[in-house]
């Protein structure tokens, strides 16, 4: 809590756009990420009967199940290489369930954790923390939306009213901290589809709103 809490104070007022810092550790989880996503367009969608919980993110899910301590390895500098094992755990935990083939907040805040254990570990600094929710989390959201859309997967504990979003609830809390004080954005305007689509690019919290408006046939109205 105190990390997600620390992070929601570091983009207060800010936009996506605005200008920060981009560490060396910041851009090899760019590249973690980048493959996560190559990954995804080297293995298509299989014909099945079921509309739901496609296989091939099974197929995927055993490459990174392989892979993901080298992955990590990447990011993880040598002298601190005895805490990979356990840190590619948190990165695997975040991308979904290969059993059920669905993916929740839950595995979203897997995924918060391994950030987490990179800060304590000292891969990620202070300075860090603009580019950790700007950069790093919010290409997260895009790959994970990527997996969500191409593999049909399920919402995993889906609690209906509790949430917006059947799948994160991270880029709530820290795009709404983007909003704290604006001096023309109101809690009206999130249903105004030519607001949401004029500003999604600098907010995290309309960016979800646009996702969960052409993913759900549903009107805010």
């Amino acid at each position: 809590m105190g990390f997600i809490l620390t992070l929601n104070e570091s983009v207060k007022g800010k936009k996506l756009t605005c200008d920060y810092r981009v560490s060396e550790a910041i851009e090899k989880l760019m590249a973690l990420l980048e493959t996560l996503d190559h990954w995804i367009d080297e293995t298509p969608p299989v014909d099945q009967p079921s509309r739901f919980g496609n296989k091939a993110f099974r197929t995927w899910y055993a490459k990174l199940d392989q892979e993901a301590e080298n992955l990590v390895s990447t990011v993880i500098p040598s002298q601190l290489s005895a805490a990979v094992p356990e840190v590619a755990v948190y990165l695997k935990e975040s991308v979904g369930n290969s059993t059920r083939i669905d993916y929740g907040t839950g595995h979203e805040a897997a995924f918060a954790a391994f950030l987490f254990c990179l800060c304590k570990i000292g891969v990620l600094q202070g300075d860090d923390q603009l580019a950790i929710v700007f950069k790093v989390f919010n290409r997260y959201l895009e790959v994970m939306r990527k997996l969500q859309k191409t593999y049909r997967m399920e919402p995993a504990g889906s609690q209906g009213v509790w949430g917006l979003d059947d799948f994160q609830f991270l880029p709530f809390i820290w795009g709404s901290a983007q909003l704290v004080d604006h001096s023309t954005l109101e809690p009206r305007h999130f249903v105004d589809e030519r607001v949401v689509n004029e500003n999604h690019k600098d907010y995290m919290f309309l960016e979800c709103i646009q996702f969960i408006t052409q993913v759900r046939l549903i009107s805010f109205q």
